[in-house]
């Protein structure tokens, strides 16, 4: 497959602090492609490489066969995670606007937006004020923006942040239209279920470096299956189980654990299960469950995707 976006041992340095550290991934075209990693990870500053909007402190980057995204900038849709329209300015007017900045008229993006508004439900807010909108409309119309002059490649930097469950489930639609419009789709997340129902590759990052690349089913394999007991048990007697590792309690009500235990490779789940019953263990519920993609991160990287990195570095969230 050809490549959209190609990263070779790229680096990136704020003073003292190493954000990025000898980075490499590609990117197919036509793809969806998930850039994974906790907040502070360095995505960010990754992306503003990319894009050629800061300089990396060593490797090299192609995007679109150019070694410089400003170079093919109009080929590029970009939706920032700092979002900001103009206040005092309608749906159609923005996006249009933002359309003239990557060589559209102004009247056939006023005409791209009122058709792609309306496929978006927001044909009967395209005249309003863009502070009269919700966060979530807001979010779609930028969304909308960024893409309206039809770009080859799309970079989305934590796309789904702020959204109520419904909108995010309307911009998992919109990405995966552009996905099948032709567009090659980058997002930036630390929410792995999104990128689980929409990626067909991840990469994931951590502390600058990179700890995994592959699909989700590859990301999901390097976990191990585990096991699920509820019940008045206690760690230690769970810990005693054939089969079982790394038990930790999940959650304790009124003496009810539940309790999830990582379970190897040739282990089988029924011979924990006759053993906990033949042990006399007060289990009321045994569940195997398969490893998710929330799990394979915290296996590789040692983090919780959401925790917290960030490291400030001359006003600059470097990690980032």
């Amino acid at each position: 497959m050809t490549a959209a976006l190609t990263l070779e041992g790229v680096s990136k340095r704020y003073g003292d602090f190493q954000a990025v550290r000898d980075l490499s991934f590609h990117v197919g075209k036509g793809t969806i492609c998930g850039f994974l990693g906790p907040n502070g990870a360095g995505k960010t500053s990754t992306i503003r490489m990319i894009l050629g909007l800061q300089s990396s402190s060593a490797g090299r980057i192609e995007i679109l066969g150019a070694d410089d995204g400003r170079k093919v900038r109009d080929r590029i849709g970009f939706l920032p995670e700092e979002r900001g329209l103009y206040k005092k300015m309608t749906p159609i007017d923005a996006i249009a606007f933002f359309g003239s900045l990557k060589g559209v008229p102004l009247a056939e993006g006023r005409k791209r937006a009122k058709t792609m508004l309306e496929a978006q439900g927001l044909g009967a807010s395209s005249r309003k004020k863009m502070k009269e909108l919700s966060k979530g409309m807001a979010q779609k119309v930028q969304l909308i923006a960024s893409v309206v002059h039809r770009p080859e490649f799309v970079i989305l930097d934590e796309p789904f942040s702020g959204l109520d469950p419904v909108n995010q489930q309307g911009l998992e639609q919109v990405i995966r239209g552009l996905a099948e419009d032709g567009a090659t789709v980058l997002f930036s997340t630390h929410v792995m279920q999104h990128a689980e129902r929409l990626c067909d590759k991840v990469v994931l990052l951590a502390r600058g470096q990179k700890a995994f690349e592959g699909t989700v089913a590859e990301a999901r394999a390097t976990s191990p299956r585990f096991l699920e007991l509820e019940g008045a048990i206690e760690a230690a007697q769970a810990a005693t189980l054939p089969g079982v590792s790394g038990v930790e309690v999940v959650s304790e009500a009124d003496g009810v654990r539940v309790l999830k235990a990582s379970l190897g490779s040739n282990a089988q789940g029924q011979e924990a299960l006759k053993a906990a019953f033949l042990g006399g263990l007060d289990v009321r519920r045994f569940e195997l469950k398969e490893p998710s993609l929330h799990d394979a991160f915290i296996g590789l990287t040692g983090d919780h995707p959401d925790q917290d990195q960030s490291v400030k570095v001359a006003g600059v969230e470097a990690a980032r």
